[in-house]
């Protein structure tokens, strides 16, 4: 049993605070000591049907950071699949770990017994340092998984759908902010050279974007240079870079009181979730500096949509491109929106979510 003391007793009531703060419907704890399994699947909303969101792996600096992770990372699932037009809430969990080390078959179907037990409320999917592999390994203990292997009968990996939908926003952006969405010629940062990043510098390229990249990860800036020529920043010259726009593919709050006073870009549009630290203040502070932000959530909702159209048991790889090019539509939606309201493009992108979920919440009340 454990004894809750002073100290443990006000680090509880920090943590249903948070949970209340973001209106979170269900948080699992998981751990299992023969593997070494600490997880954590956060359920934010169900009212569109069952939660998804991918499984992220990291390595973080305490439980309560991971916490924190979590709870943001779903919540972002709730307003990206409304946003997107999907009929699924939003979910999300976290392994605490370092991947290179801890993963492995074990570990990775005792979290998918972790899944089952929540019943088919909260579906995942593949996220940072997750692979199809990983994906079947969850799947021989639970059917609520998705993003499997193509040779299973999944839809494969969703990364180069997240990318193209990324694209499609940054080129909506470009529409906005100089008249012609031509990414030609335009100097591109891409932080963040993982799965999505390659892909999203693959299509930056083919259209002519001078494309600059930058990653903590020597092998992953490596596997960039072995087939393409681009300059190479290091991390911490990312905020005061000369660009034209200024694409966080890695993980979330680079936009953040100290950074945002350094960027020299006129746009933001990139794949990282939860890029703003504070969405209020850090939303405001690119509008006051005339930067042009694409809402993270909506534009990299090409992955979710993949794996959705897996879930939904109708995938075409026609069917989920031409979803995703509707974010190119919604994001200058956003824009006229946030013009008009004198609202941020973050905040505006919100409203249009919640609105969804609240129009067909009505709907599903019983007659």
């Amino acid at each position: 049993m454990i004894e809750l003391t002073e100290a443990t007793h006000k680090e509880t009531v920090s943590i249903f605070t948070e949970i209340e703060d973001m209106n979170h419907e269900q948080v699992v704890l998981c751990h299992d000591k023969e593997t070494g399994l600490k997880a954590i699947i956060a359920i934010h909303n169900t009212v569109l049907g069952p939660a998804m969101g991918g499984t992220r792996m990291w390595n973080y600096a305490t439980d309560q950071e991971a916490l924190t992770d979590a709870l943001r990372l779903s919540r972002g699932m709730t307003l990206k699949n409304s946003i997107a037009g999907l009929n699924i809430g939003g979910g999300k969990a976290v392994i605490i770990g370092d991947a290179s080390k801890i993963k492995n078959e074990a570990l990775m179907r005792r979290f998918g017994k972790f899944v089952h037990s929540v019943s088919g409320r909260y579906y995942t999917a593949e996220d940072v340092n997750m692979t199809t592999r990983d994906m079947e390994y969850i799947r021989m203990e639970t059917p609520y998984v998705t993003g499997l292997p193509e040779y299973v009968g999944g839809a494969g990996d969703p990364s180069p759908y997240t990318a193209y939908g990324v694209y499609m926003g940054m080129k909506a952006a470009a529409k906005e902010a100089y008249g012609l969405d031509s990414l030609t010629g335009k100097k591109v940062l891409v932080q963040g050279t993982g799965n999505v990043g390659i892909n999203l510098i693959d299509l930056l390229i083919k259209e002519g974007a001078l494309v600059t990249i930058s990653d903590i990860f020597e092998d992953k800036i490596k596997r960039v240079t072995d087939r393409y020529k681009v300059e190479i920043i290091a991390p911490d010259q990312v905020a005061g870079a000369n660009v034209d726009i200024y694409a966080p593919c890695a993980l979330g709050g680079t936009l953040n009181h100290d950074s945002i006073a350094l960027l020299h870009c006129d746009i933001v549009a990139g794949a990282a979730n939860n890029q703003l630290l504070h969405e209020i203040s850090d939303g405001q502070a690119l509008v006051d500096k005339g930067i042009l932000y694409a809402p993270d959530f909506l534009i990299n909702g090409g992955g979710i949509t993949n794996v959705y159209y897996e879930y939904a048991g109708n995938h075409s790889r026609e069917r989920v491109m031409a979803q995703t090019e509707l974010i190119y539509d919604t994001t200058l939606r956003v824009f006229e929106m946030s013009q008009k309201s004198a609202q941020t493009p973050h905040q505006s992108a919100i409203k249009i979510a919640e609105d969804r979920i609240k129009s067909i919440g009505n709907i599903k009340l019983p007659s």
